[in-house]
């Protein structure tokens, strides 16, 4: 384990120590608390700190890993369209569950959430799995591949997504769908997380397995080639990889970006820069944010709960435009 990894290991055991006492009613480590106490814990707050783990985990570990295979650090897992066919898939639900017997109906939103990713994922190794193996175009001319068909799947499902939205079936179905994709962790229990735990666990297990091949890759697509870096083995871990660890977050939380955006900036002055040591380190970092994130987001002085969504987009876009100037003075 590198130094990264210690440090955001440390921090992650602070800040979940943190997640469980915080909220509307504080809960004292020591002494007095309310009647309650134990079932807000079991029940409440620490199934929402474990998924607020796992979604952060997955999506710091599929940020690392695509902007390691984009060699970009502007590249986010969000911006090429797994996320936004996972939530296409999500909006879809709210038609289909009225149709469905009721025990049906409650697990419709997290399966045709996770339908709709792996939609994506076919979908992107389908146009830019077509990437030449025998050369022609290189390896960079499927990253460029990769991009636009990610690009493309991003702007389809997020014209299907609005379409859906304008005809949406009612107003509380208009309401939920909103409120949906702003993304958020309230009131999910031991069952998202059941669901979205083993699906980004295997989505992290699977980024591993290509960190040797991106490592190459930053020498170069024709070194990486001629290392033993086969580029369609590489697309394919990158598309289930990230896939799951997305599709998953997308599946049970509705959309959290940023994440997979910021978190590999705050690691890589700990590391070599290297991806394969950037994955596992940008995991606990994400699931640090994330965490932190949901932690605020409970304590904020409002009627309503702020949307975790809204509360790392607020983070998110002033830091993308801060890495927009880097990059334009040549810091990045």
């Amino acid at each position: 384990m590198n130094r990264a990894a210690i440090v955001f290991a440390a921090l992650l055991a602070v800040l979940a120590v943190l997640s469980l006492l915080a909220g509307r009613v504080w809960i004292a480590p020591f002494g007095d608390g309310p009647q309650n106490a134990a079932l807000i814990l079991a029940e409440l707050r620490l199934p929402r700190a474990v998924l607020a783990v796992v979604i952060g985990a997955g999506l710091g570990a599929g940020g690392a890993a695509m902007q390691g295979y984009l060699r970009n650090p502007l590249a986010d897992p969000g911006l090429f369209g797994i996320a936004p066919m996972a939530a296409l898939g999500a909006v879809a639900s709210f038609w289909v569950a009225p149709l469905l017997p009721a025990a049906l109906a409650a697990w419709s939103l997290p399966v045709m959430a996770l339908t709709g990713a792996a939609l994506g994922m076919g979908g992107l190794a389908l146009i830019a799995g077509r990437t030449t193996s025998d050369g022609a175009g290189g390896a960079g001319g499927g990253i460029a591949l990769f991009t636009l068909a990610g690009l493309m799947l991003a702007s389809l499902a997020g014209a299907l997504t609005a379409l859906a939205i304008t005809l949406a079936p009612n107003p509380f179905a208009l309401s939920e769908i909103v409120l949906w994709l702003n993304g958020a962790l309230t009131d999910r229990s031991w069952r998202e997380v059941g669901i979205a735990a083993p699906l980004t666990v295997a989505g992290i297990g699977v980024l591993a397995l290509a960190a040797k091949s991106l490592d190459a890759l930053t020498l170069g697509e024709d070194a990486a080639r001629s290392l033993g870096v086969d580029p369609r083995r590489l697309l394919g871990l990158l598309v289930i990889g990230i896939g799951l660890t997305v599709g998953a977050g997308v599946a049970v939380a509705g959309i959290i970006g940023f994440v997979g955006l910021i978190v590999p900036h705050l690691v890589r002055p700990l590391t070599d820069r290297l991806p394969s040591s950037l994955i596992l380190p940008s995991a606990l970092a994400g699931a640090c944010l994330v965490l932190a994130a949901d932690s605020i987001v409970r304590v904020l002085p409002f009627v309503t709960e702020l949307r975790l969504g809204i509360a790392l987009s607020l983070i998110g876009a002033p830091f993308f435009g801060w890495l927009l100037v880097r990059m334009r003075r040549g810091r990045l």
